[in-house]
């Protein structure tokens, strides 16, 4: 049986990777795709000022606060390695390394350099067709890996619960 603040821990975990999920989801199943129909140039104002908005938003506190419990949740599993634990491992290496690093590792430095790019036509252009396919990959990543946690976060709780 779990103690209090490790079950609210995992309950935050499962809520925060599930809109994580959904705010990739988004990206991948309609906003990429709608870029993709619009003018290199439009289209990496508009990433671009998606990119300083979401900075400045509430997803940055729910990103690190996710990642952080995340982190938390693997060192507990660590600590109490039953099957339960198991799955609550996976759950945030999934979610650490399928979220997090990839973000940091793959998502940031293609946003930096559509940044720089923007403002130089011949550029703009060549730089978006290449972070459209390679961001819109690590997203896929990132959506697949938030959502999978979500789901075996919930299937912890409700192990834990019974």
């Amino acid at each position: 049986m779990l103690n209090n603040i490790t079950y609210f821990i995992i309950g935050f975990a499962a809520v925060s990777s599930g809109l994580m999920a959904g705010v990739y989801f988004a990206f991948s199943a309609f906003i990429m795709p709608s870029l993709k129909q619009v003018d290199a140039e439009k289209s990496v104002a508009v990433m671009n000022s998606i990119n300083r908005v979401i900075l400045r938003s509430w997803f940055m506190p729910l990103f690190f606060a996710s990642t952080l419990a995340s982190v938390l949740l693997a060192f507990t599993a660590l600590f109490n390695f039953t099957w339960p634990a198991a799955v609550l491992l996976t759950a945030s290496g999934l979610y650490v390394i399928g979220m997090f690093l990839c973000t940091a590792c793959f998502n940031v430095p293609l946003n930096k350099a559509l940044q720089a790019a923007e403002g130089s036509a011949v550029k703009t252009r060549q730089v978006w067709q290449h972070y459209l396919l390679h961001w819109s990959h690590w997203n896929h990543v990132r959506t697949l890996a938030s959502l999978a946690s979500c789901i075996l976060y919930v299937s912890v709780l409700q192990l834990y619960g019974q």
